[in-house]
């Protein structure tokens, strides 16, 4: 059955929305955060954790699944959802964002994009029609439109040709979409620039997508203001029936600020890849855990977390499993920042209900980042 969004309310201090997504009888609130399993998997956690802990959307990587195993066996095993045994919603990425990093600036087409694959070396094809073709073999809930990627620091011009010709591939896209289960959603690109980003999003609105995503953030370095940039000037175009989605992004403040701006939906593989380096989400700011002071502290990652590894563990033998570079640390970790991401969606829409966003933003960054963001 094909998951539906309901915009509940917004707020009337902000862009901020309440909504719910109901997906086989089940409602999932948003905004949401969704965790990213590149690979039909979020790195070292099952899908009975993930759901333990408040998930609901998780992503798949329609390159790397397109390589390995390929769409074909995994539509044989029945899609997405009983190849990996979830069955909560899922959202496949066009693949787009890992062809670009692949391809150079000579082998993106009108027809569609040249590259290596990254894994042996041999010459690859993605087009539109491909990327559509591939996920709707995967059976995911949310496929994305193929789209052109490039920096923030693009030029003005190679801005505006690149979103031109990401229109025409969104519309060659949907006209072989072919999985009636599956929502399509249309990608937003254009830079800081207000005039890119209302073109992109007006020309792509006409196409009637499902949803619809911000894209060309969180990919360059970008400063931060450039970042809220393009989510205003996209969510002011985009119809308020439709779910919005900034891709990439999983840094706690950019988060606020785009919820603030009107995005319903965030992914990010920050959580599980933090958890690997020993990194760990606490309401007073990111710690790492392989601190020589964290040897003998046995107290949890962070008093009062109701998550696993705060419930069971302390920091002290936490520390020495990323020492050691045991697996179960990273897990444990990455446990930890998913739930706190999940918590932070909690205090963020209780927040909009209340009509304290804003405040909760200056409060949250005060003791996350002290005077730095």
């Amino acid at each position: 059955m094909k998951l539906q969004f309901n915009l509940k309310e917004t707020d009337t201090k902000t862009k901020a929305r309440l909504g719910e997504i109901i997906y086989n009888g089940k409602s999932y609130a948003t905004p949401m955060f969704m965790p990213v399993g590149t690979n039909a998997t979020v790195k070292t956690l099952s899908p009975e954790e993930l759901k333990e802990i408040g998930s609901g959307i998780i992503l798949a990587n329609t390159y790397h699944l397109w390589l390995r195993p390929g769409e074909d066996i995994v539509n044989r095993a029945g899609g997405l959802h009983k190849f990996m045994n979830y069955d909560g919603p899922i959202l496949t990425d066009s693949g787009g964002y890992q062809v670009f990093s692949l391809a150079k600036p000579k082998d993106i087409t009108e027809e569609g994009v040249y590259f290596k694959n990254h894994l042996n070396g041999d010459k690859l094809f993605l087009t539109p029609e491909k990327s559509i073709a591939i996920q709707n073999k995967l059976d995911s809930d949310i496929a994305m439109s193929f789209d052109e990627c490039p920096p923030a620091s693009a030029s003005y011009e190679y801005l505006k040709q690149s979103i031109e010709r990401t229109v025409r591939w969104a519309e060659r896209g949907k006209k072989v979409h072919n999985n009636p289960n599956q929502m399509l959603f249309g990608i937003i690109q254009g830079g800081p620039h207000y005039e890119l980003r209302k073109y992109s999003a007006l020309e792509t609105v006409k196409l009637d997508f499902d949803g619809y995503s911000i894209g060309g953030v969180a990919n360059d370095n970008e400063s931060k203001e450039d970042m809220y940039k393009a989510f205003q000037y996209s969510t002011e175009f985009l119809p308020s029936d439709k779910l919005r989605y900034a891709m990439g992004i999983g840094e706690p403040i950019d988060i606020i600020e785009g919820v603030i701006r009107g995005i319903d939906l965030f992914d990010c593989v920050s959580p599980t890849r933090l958890a690997r380096h020993g990194h760990a989400h606490t309401w007073k700011g990111k710690i790492n855990v392989k601190n020589s002071k964290y040897k003998d502290d046995f107290k949890p990652i962070e008093e009062g977390c109701n998550c696993y590894a705060c419930q069971n563990y302390t920091l002290a033998y936490i520390r020495h499993l990323i020492v050691e570079n045991e697996t179960f640390g990273a897990r444990l970790l990455s446990l930890h920042n998913i739930y706190f991401l999940h918590s932070l969606m909690n205090e963020i829409r209780q927040n909009i209900a209340d009509g304290t966003l804003l405040e909760f933003r200056d409060e949250f960054s005060k003791n996350y980042y002290g005077d730095k963001k």
